[in-house]
């Protein structure tokens, strides 16, 4: 027998603050919105807390519905750049971030031979003086319980909640229970296996394979500081980079340097998979792929890639997956709209997929608290997607392996050069290294999503709200050149 809930009704969200270090008035300037809608998320990943968090900051009722039956700890390392860490600092979170974070200081690329160092990238105060902001690695269970603990007060946070199907007119959900959840507006924030996404697309939407994988670990960091040729990989707060032949590795350190998180590239042509970052990795097929790299020498001594390579415990293998960029995020009915993953899903060349997951839910939130009534839902949304479809698109068709190895490379032989004591060839505008391209840098570490929100708004916002559901206003032409690119 099928169980009806009318989120609408106000009944199943939590509006104490109790715990909470976080006033009313703290985001959006004091404003929130005079309509306060009941809203359902759906998922409680990161992208998803930050939309309801920011939400519920905005003056509605959430509730967040999350398919697993507990909030576990997963995943390995992330990077929560200027552009994110400002936000989760404004948040309330700069304390935690201190606390569990690791500010990273600068990358240094490796000879993937013999750890020799022929790039290096500086970060660390960098990133504090031009973008105000720092740039930390962390663990995503450690970002996930803190977005977590933030939200919880102002939320109604339901575990064991799949969902099903979708009617994106009414809207409603349907769970693995049988129960209807209904609601004034849901937002997808599923991820890459988004049962969300095929309603706005208007089926299945499988992924292709790039024909890339990537081995991910974690070894205690204490391991590493008991080793001479080693420690200095967790002292020096670096992002090391080994470019090699058919893939690279990546290194740092998280947890406050109390674990050190690889991610190691390589090629994959197994047919089908599982689209997944939990999948299970075989760790001799890891180190046979490897062996070549940084070898050790007699005697013990020896490079870093082989040593590291002893001391993990045990590997995940995540099969990269591509997609092409929607047309647009948002149902035709207009009551239910993506973010994040479910609607950019992202290589992590870049590093970026978080960033723009929590940027969408910023952006969401700052653009709600300006609701008075319930027709301006679409026109809201729209003014959501017109914010963030450009950036978010730009970030996920530049993050493929190809662009990535051939700019790293570029920039690798770049810096032979000047090590070499020739000059350089390239100048910090257009430089392939992204990390060292100011401009790049720029547009990706100095975004403010509140800022662009409010930027828009004030340029924008009477107009929008004089507009009703029944106006044209089809992201497909207002994207076209985007796409077209």
């Amino acid at each position: 027998m099928n169980v009806s809930s009318d989120v609408r009704s106000g009944q199943n969200c939590t509006v104490s603050q109790a715990g909470s270090t976080h006033q009313p008035d703290h985001l959006y300037k004091g404003r929130r919105a005079s309509l306060p809608l009941n809203i359902v998320v759906v998922g409680c990943g990161l992208g998803g807390l930050a939309a309801a968090y920011c939400l519920a900051q905005a003056g509605h009722n959430i509730t967040i519905l999350e398919a697993a039956s507990a909030i576990s700890e997963v995943g390995a390392g992330v990077q929560a750049s200027p552009n994110i860490s400002r936000l989760l600092r404004r948040w309330g979170l700069g304390p935690h971030l201190e606390e569990f974070g690791v500010k990273i200081q600068g990358m240094s690329l490796k000879r993937w031979t013999n750890d020799e160092i022929v790039g290096w990238t500086p970060l660390g105060d960098v990133m504090n003086k031009e973008y105000g902001s720092p740039f930390y690695f962390l663990h995503r269970a450690d970002l996930h319980r803190m977005l977590y603990e933030a939200t919880e007060p102002h939320c109604n946070i339901r575990v064991n909640s799949r969902v099903v199907s979708v009617d994106p007119s009414k809207p409603s959900v349907t769970l693995a229970s049988g129960e209807v959840v209904s609601a004034d507006l849901l937002v997808g924030a599923d991820g890459i296996k988004s049962v969300t996404r095929e309603y706005v697309v208007g089926g299945p939407d499988k992924p292709r394979a790039t024909g890339d994988a990537a081995y991910r670990a974690i070894i205690p960091a204490e391991k590493l500081l008991q080793d001479d040729e080693l420690k200095s990989l967790v002292e020096r707060m670096e992002s090391n980079i080994w470019m090699g032949p058919g893939g690279h590795i990546i290194g740092y350190a998280i947890r406050a340097k109390k674990d050190f998180n690889l991610v190691m590239m390589h090629p994959d042509a197994t047919e089908g998979g599982v689209e997944s970052w939990t999948a299970e990795g075989n760790i001799d097929k890891m180190k046979e792929y490897y062996k070549g790299w940084s070898p050790t020498l007699s005697g013990g001594a020896g490079y870093s890639v082989q040593k590291l390579l002893a001391l993990v415990p045990s590997t995940l293998d995540w099969k990269l997956m591509d997609r092409d960029p929607l047309p647009s995020w948002i149902h035709k009915d207009g009551k239910l709209v993506l973010l994040g993953d479910s609607c950019h899903p992202m290589l992590p060349y870049r590093a970026q997929g978080l960033a723009m997951a929590i940027e969408d839910g910023a952006v969401l939130g700052n653009i709600f608290s300006h609701c008075s009534d319930r027709s301006q839902i679409l026109p809201l949304l729209y003014a959501y997607q017109s914010l963030r479809y450009d950036r978010a698109t730009a970030t996920q068709t530049s993050s493929n392996q190809e662009e990535r190895d051939r700019e790293m490379r570029a920039a690798m032989e770049d810096a032979l050069r000047v090590a070499r004591g020739e000059k350089s060839t390239r100048v910090l505008a257009g430089n392939a290294n992204q990390w060292a391209d100011k401009k790049k840098s720029d547009i990706q570490y100095g975004y403010d999503a509140d800022e662009e929100a409010e930027k828009w708004w004030l340029a924008n916002g009477d107009k929008l709200m004089t507009l009703v559901p029944s106006i044209e206003l089809k992201p497909s032409v207002m994207h076209s050149e985007n796409r077209d690119r």
